[in-house]
């Protein structure tokens, strides 16, 4: 015998509800809590996209030369692009712990070797273009903190040569030492970027990162209704395709 139509809305419409409950509290952390942010550079990952992106390839044999940065293939969104960018932990109102990040595609660069040295690196960021998933906290950004309005350049020199003794064969990683200037937010300071790098289908890749603490640089922590609170110091990141001149 069929059950009493009350009876079945009784235990229907309840199950209806925690359904809803369930998909709303889905949603609110999808949209809302989840930390969607792009995962850290890392070498094994940028070099996968060389082989991928046949225009990038330059050739085997001498190390020797000029190499200048790759802007015109990739994709930063996607990880297979060369890139500056940052990576900060903020906490939100209404949302809570997020990890923002915030990449340029818009780099400037050369490396030059001499046998088993890298004796000159020039690397030039423009900031202007750095974009995250936040139009709000981007525009944000040139008029507070790094201020890109009034300092729209990061630039990193060189200032101790390299040594790459034996010179690393295609395919072999390496992790190097950059000791050079950073200047950011019109500040020029001495740092040491810990690096990892690979020669893959003639292109050398490398990736790095390097922590920032704001106040080095005086760079003012961003204010904001929607910000609660930032950490006093950040992650700058790289990846870079350098191909032949």
């Amino acid at each position: 015998m069929d059950e009493p139509a009350p009876r079945r809305r009784r235990w229907i419409i309840p199950s209806i509800a925690i359904v809803l409950v369930a998909a709303l509290g889905f949603g609110v952390w999808y949209f809302v809590f989840r930390d969607d942010a792009p995962p850290a550079v890392d070498l094994e990952s940028a070099t996968q996209s060389v082989s991928t992106n046949p225009a990038r390839t330059s050739g085997n044999g001498s190390l020797d030369g000029a190499w200048t940065v790759d802007t015109a293939n990739g994709d930063v969104a996607a990880g297979t692009a060369s890139f500056v960018g940052y990576r900060v932990q903020e906490e939100l109102a209404n949302i809570g712990a997020k990890t923002a990040v915030g990449r340029t595609p818009a780099v400037d660069g050369s490396l030059t070797i001499e046998g088993t040295t890298v004796s000159d690196v020039s690397i030039v960021a423009d900031l202007t273009a750095l974009a995250s998933d936040s139009d709000r906290r981007d525009g944000a950004l040139r008029d507070q903190a790094i201020e890109t309005g009034r300092f729209p350049d990061a630039t990193f020199e060189l200032t101790a040569p390299i040594e790459l003794d034996p010179v690393p064969a295609e395919g072999k990683p390496i992790t190097v030492e950059a000791v050079g200037t950073l200047t950011l937010h019109g500040v020029t300071r001495p740092v040491t970027i810990d690096l990892q790098a690979q020669l893959t289908e003639g292109v050398i890749v490398v990736t790095g990162q390097l922590p920032i603490t704001f106040a080095d640089y005086d760079v003012a922590k961003p204010s904001s209704f929607a910000v609660l609170s930032i950490e006093d110091q950040g992650i700058m990141e790289l990846q870079l395709f350098f191909t032949r001149t």
